[in-house]
């Protein structure tokens, strides 16, 4: 089973809220939403395959990697807690993972929380998947994740996400980078349904205004989907709960206050 760890707040009738990081992140990176959450939610927090304390080994026989199976294994988890429903928030890649599990799970699902949401590469974004792909058996594994954060957080006041996501995919064997590698690769057409099916599920988009590559999808997604919202955060990139935590915290927070707690 995955890694996981839980905070549980002291109200019973407080619901859960689960957090699903991206390619190369681990759970780490939502250490500055904790404190704030906590007071509020029950917390589960957990290492996709591969990241963070996840170990490898547990997944060595399984060679090829699909959305579902890393959808499964999160909803293991959920049963291992006896959590029927949460709500998610994610980041980056793990966004993708949220939106599958509530494809194919609507019922465990009260809230999408996604930020830097990923549902369309745009020309730029297709064009360094497809550089990426041809380099990656030339190019050294870390130094492939170096440029490809560069690349989608370019600037100065982007260093800590940078920083932070570089450090984490230092933990990545470079067998598991290419696997997840190889998946990213191939989800344009999953992407592609997303975008036209309304989930229905109650949907925040947290968004930083200088999310280049991504941004313009989600505002023209949301146009069309009557269950989704759109939050910018100004003076933001990608990695919109590290760059401006306290003002992603607010927001979410109020977000899912708002919501009726179905089931805990």
């Amino acid at each position: 089973m995955l890694n996981y760890s839980t905070y549980i707040n002291p109200n019973s009738d407080a619901c859960w809220v689960t957090f699903v990081h991206g390619a190369g992140g681990s759970s780490s990176i939502w250490h500055k939403q904790i404190r704030d959450f906590k007071k509020h939610f029950h917390i589960l927090l957990i290492d996709l395959r591969g990241h963070g304390k996840s170990k490898l080994a547990i997944y060595e026989k399984l060679k090829k990697y699909s959305f579902d199976v890393i959808g499964n294994e999160v909803v293991a988890v959920l049963d291992e807690l006896n959590v029927k429903s949460t709500h998610f928030i994610g980041i980056s890649l793990g966004t993708i993972v949220i939106r599958e599990i509530t494809e194919r799970f609507p019922e465990r699902t009260q809230s999408m929380i996604l930020g830097g949401a990923v549902m369309k590469l745009n020309f730029k974004g297709q064009i360094l998947m497809k550089s990426a792909w041809v380099l990656q058996s030339i190019v050294p594994y870390l130094l492939m994740y170096k440029l490809l954060a560069f690349i989608i957080m370019p600037k100065k006041k982007n260093r800590e996400s940078r920083n932070l996501f570089v450090n984490e995919s230092k933990k990545i064997y470079k067998k598991e980078f290419k696997r997840w590698f190889t998946l990213i690769s191939q989800v344009n057409p999953m992407l592609r349904f997303f975008r036209i099916k309304d989930s229905g599920i109650p949907t925040l988009y947290v968004m930083g205004s200088e999310d280049y590559m991504f941004l313009p999808s989600i505002s023209k997604l949301v146009k069309n989907h009557s269950s989704s919202e759109l939050l910018v955060v100004e003076n933001c990139g990608h990695v919109v709960n590290i760059e401006q935590p306290l003002f992603f915290n607010k927001k979410v927070i109020e977000y899912i206050l708002h919501l009726p707690n179905k089931s805990k």
